[in-house]
């Protein structure tokens, strides 16, 4: 009688263990499965690949460092574009970039353009960097200046 007990309890417990482990996944309401998984947030994609969200420096000209935001002071980041103020520090590379000197031009940052990271799709960063020149411009640049941004 008790070898019956005891095997009676054995498979009551593994008809339980699997109900538990069916039913967890359709316990969930039917729309809480068919919402689709939105990124946290986008993101700035930099010269190291490190995502970065509202930094105050960042590289342009990853090459050579020769042109550089800083001093960013972002207004707005959302998942489809955000917006700074800052500095861009440009080396004027006279009369060669070793020996040349940093300027400093006010500018307005915007990006937009989100697409999913090729290194993380998961991961939406922005694909456009554009720069508004406030006052001065380095020599032969626009006011606007408009850069694509890697991937």
């Amino acid at each position: 009688m008790r070898t019956h007990t005891v095997k009676t309890l054995v498979t009551l417990c593994a008809a339980v263990s699997l109900a538990a482990a069916t039913g967890s996944s359709s316990a969930a309401p039917p729309t809480a499965r068919a919402v689709k998984q939105q990124p946290e947030r986008t993101v700035l994609v930099d010269c190291f690949w490190k995502p970065n969200v509202r930094p105050t420096d960042f590289i342009l000209a990853c090459g050579d460092g020769n042109s550089r935001l800083s001093s960013l002071k972002w207004s707005h980041w959302n998942l489809n574009s955000a917006t700074a103020k800052g500095f861009n520090l440009v080396n004027d590379c006279k009369p060669y970039c070793a020996a040349g000197k940093f300027h400093s031009y006010a500018v307005v940052v915007r990006l937009d353009h989100p697409q999913p990271w090729k290194k993380r799709p998961q991961v939406q960063h922005y694909t456009q960097m554009s720069l508004v020149y406030t006052d001065n411009r380095p020599d032969g640049f626009e006011r606007t200046v408009t850069y694509p941004l890697w991937n």
